[in-house]
């Protein structure tokens, strides 16, 4: 057993070559092998948003606090709330974030294959944000 207690891992930065805007990732559990899952709670300020990417295994997010934007390659951009859960696909191309003026917080969770939970690929334009 083991026990992550509250404040004992510290908080980052998304990254700016896979986020726009302020990201703060909360590290939740990254077990070690043959665990697979990883999980965080990631907190979007208004207009932060990840890049388009995928995951080999999907990823599920649990909207614990806010309103944000989600979209998969395709489709129609939807709004999320406070008690949502949304689920994508194994290798379903998407992008996950606030809206313009309202900050999100989800918990994003997801499984490694061969060591990697996500496939980061091309920023999310203005355009394709606003849209």
């Amino acid at each position: 057993m083991e026990i992550k207690r509250s404040g004992s891992q510290p908080s980052g930065k998304g990254p700016a070559e896979y986020f726009t805007g302020s990201v703060r990732i909360d590290p939740l559990i990254n077990p070690p092998e043959p665990a697979r899952v990883s999980m965080a709670l990631v907190t979007f300020e208004p207009g932060a948003r990840t890049a388009w990417h995928t995951h080999p295994l999907g990823q599920t997010l649990i909207i614990t606090a806010g309103s944000g934007w989600v979209q998969r390659q395709g489709g129609a951009r939807e709004e999320i709330h406070q008690g949502d859960v949304v689920y994508f696909a194994p290798g379903e191309k998407h992008w996950h974030g606030a809206t313009a003026t309202t900050a999100v917080s989800h918990i994003a969770i997801q499984e490694k294959l061969n060591g990697s939970p996500v496939d980061w690929m091309e920023q999310v334009t203005d355009e394709q944000y606003n849209k």
